[in-house]
């Protein structure tokens, strides 16, 4: 058993209908039919959403995709409107709210990896491949890949495992035409990404994207190159054949499955909250992570 530990009640604002709370996202819709979605300070592992939040998290997520967004404009456009609060809305949606394109969501975690680590290693070292993707032998934990690859994956219920799958699941799926689109898409995203975190001495290991159609154009939805969607590593420790130093919540994971949280992760109890030398601990990471990426210090 998985999911909320506390499940949220939505904030109610005039004019907005609540769609669904998501692990980090409140989803609403607005009376032009836009989709108004609001990052919350929510943190998930293990398939559990805590009951401790991260502060600024939500925020940080939302800025830095708004920054990678305008990044990658000249390859994809984006769902992003608008960053103006919804009327009634309350102070502290400021920062941490998108207003949205509606679009018709394609059913795809869509992902790029450079890097060998994650179910990605799992699976390598089971079959030597990856989404039934061939790859060469000697491989270990961190091993950078020749190319990068498309390694999609089922969109999964909170609570749930997303599960990868091959590409030609996907063209089953939704379509050659489009599975080909996603995959060129994602990878050249990707490659741009890479080259812009590598300049900053990060190394992008792996990412996910969203996409969805606005009639027959390909739209970059959902959040984009965070710490939450991506494997950030400082390429000034990177070592092959060991777990990487990284700018996500490593300390949250960390932290759960060592003796000092006193809980197990096989058992069907929650995990319990976190202390606060390791939410203070994530939240800088991911301040680090946006200040590196962006150039901006995070006030």
């Amino acid at each position: 058993m998985s999911g909320f530990v506390e499940k949220p009640e939505p904030v109610e604002v005039p004019g907005l209908v609540h769609l669904h709370t998501g692990k980090v996202r409140e989803l609403y819709q607005n009376e032009a039919g836009d989709l108004v979605m609001v990052a919350s300070d929510r943190t998930s592992a293990f398939d559990w959403v805590l009951p401790t939040e991260i502060p600024d998290k939500g925020r940080i997520l939302t800025q830095l995709s708004l920054w990678w967004f305008d990044q990658l404009a000249d390859l994809v456009p984006s769902h992003v409107l608008s960053t103006e609060l919804p009327p009634g809305a309350p102070a502290d949606w400021a920062g941490r709210t998108l207003v949205c394109k509606s679009l018709r969501m394609i059913p795809v975690e869509c992902v790029a990896r450079g890097y060998l680590t994650g179910s990605g290693l799992l699976e390598y070292n089971e079959s030597r491949t990856v989404c039934g993707l061939a790859l060469p032998e000697g491989l270990v934990d961190g091993s950078e890949l020749p190319a990068p690859i498309f390694t999609p994956a089922t969109k999964a219920a909170v609570g749930e495992h997303d599960e990868n799958v091959s590409y030609e699941e996907v063209a089953r799926q939704v379509g050659a035409e489009t599975a080909a689109q996603l995959r060129q898409t994602t990878l050249a995203i990707y490659g741009r990404a890479r080259a812009v975190a590598r300049d900053r001495g990060i190394i992008l290991a792996d990412t996910k994207f969203e996409f969805g159609h606005d009639g027959d154009t390909l739209v970059l939805a959902d959040e984009v190159l965070t710490p939450d969607s991506s494997r950030f590593w400082p390429a000034d420790r990177w070592e092959p054949g060991r777990p990487q130093a990284s700018f996500d919540k490593q300390f949250v994971r960390d932290w759960l499955t060592s003796p000092a949280s006193g809980w197990d992760r096989v058992s069907e109890q929650p995990p319990p909250p976190l202390p606060p030398e390791i939410v203070e601990a994530t939240r800088a990471k991911y301040m680090e992570a946006y200040e590196r990426l962006t150039g901006v210090r995070w006030s």
